[in-house]
C-alpha cells in the first residue's frame, strides 16, 4: 500500500508541472537585393574583361581576346550568326559563348588573329543607330548615358545618320538634366501654335502630357 500511496503522490506532483514554452526560433533576415546599377563604359564604350574585352561605335563592335603568344589562326574557332557568337580555342571550352545584345549582320563579319597572340572579332550591327548594353547576354550592362560618339567623328557621317546622332545626344543630354526632350519639345511647339491659331477654343482645362 505505501509503495502505491508513493506512486500516486509522484503522479500527483508531475500533473502540477506546469508545461514548458515552446522557444521562439529566431528567423535569419532576409537582405534585400538591391538592382545592379549600371557601369560606366571603358574608353572604347564597351567593358574589359579577364578573359577579353569589347569596344564600339555606332557602327560595329569589336571583341579583343588575349590568347597564348604563338597561337596559329588554324588554333581558333569562331562561329559568329546573326544573335551569337562563339569563340575560343579549338580542344578547349569557348571563352565566349552567347546572345548578342541585339542582332548583327554575319556577312560583314569577320575575325582575325594579331601578333599571334590577339584574337580580334569585328561585328557590324545590324541597327547602326543604337548603343549596345552589353556584347554577350550575361554581361553587366554598361550605363549608355555616359556613351557619346566623338565630336570628330560626326563629320564622317552622312547628313541623314549625322542629324539622328546629334538629337540621340542632345536628348540624352536633355534625360540627365530633367529637361524635356527634342520630341516632347516639338510636341509643346506644336500644341502652342494650334492655340494660337485658335483663340476662340478654351483650353484651360485641358491637360497635356
Amino acid at each position: 500500500m505505501a509503495i502505491i500511496s508513493e506512486i500516486q503522490e509522484e503522479t500527483r506532483q508531475e500533473e502540477n508541472v506546469p508545461p514548458m514554452e515552446p522557444m521562439e526560433v529566431e528567423k535569419p533576415k532576409k537582405e534585400s537585393l538591391k538592382p545592379t546599377e549600371p557601369i560606366v563604359p571603358n574608353k572604347g564604350k564597351g567593358l574589359d574583361f579577364e578573359k577579353y574585352s569589347w569596344t564600339q561605335n555606332l557602327q560595329e563592335v569589336t571583341v579583343t581576346i588575349p590568347v597564348p603568344s604563338g597561337t596559329k589562326s588554324r588554333s581558333v574557332t569562331c562561329e559568329i550568326r546573326k544573335n551569337r557568337l562563339r569563340v575560343g580555342l579549338k580542344g578547349q571550352d569557348p571563352i565566349i559563348d552567347g546572345e548578342f545584345f541585339n542582332a548583327v549582320k554575319p556577312d560583314d563579319c569577320f575575325w582575325n588573329i594579331e601578333d599571334q597572340e590577339v584574337i580580334s572579332v569585328l561585328l557590324t550591327k545590324q541597327d547602326q543607330m543604337q548603343w549596345w548594353k552589353y556584347c554577350v547576354k550575361g554581361e553587366p550592362e554598361i550605363d549608355t548615358q555616359k556613351v557619346e560618339p566623338e565630336s570628330s567623328r560626326l563629320s564622317d557621317l552622312d547628313p541623314e545618320t549625322r542629324s539622328s546622332v546629334e538629337k540621340m545626344m542632345f536628348d540624352q543630354r536633355q534625360k540627365q538634366m530633367g529637361l524635356p526632350t527634342s520630341d516632347e519639345i516639338e510636341k509643346k511647339d506644336m500644341m502652342k501654335k494650334f492655340m494660337s491659331q485658335h483663340p476662340e477654343m478654351n483650353f484651360s482645362n485641358a491637360k497635356f502630357n
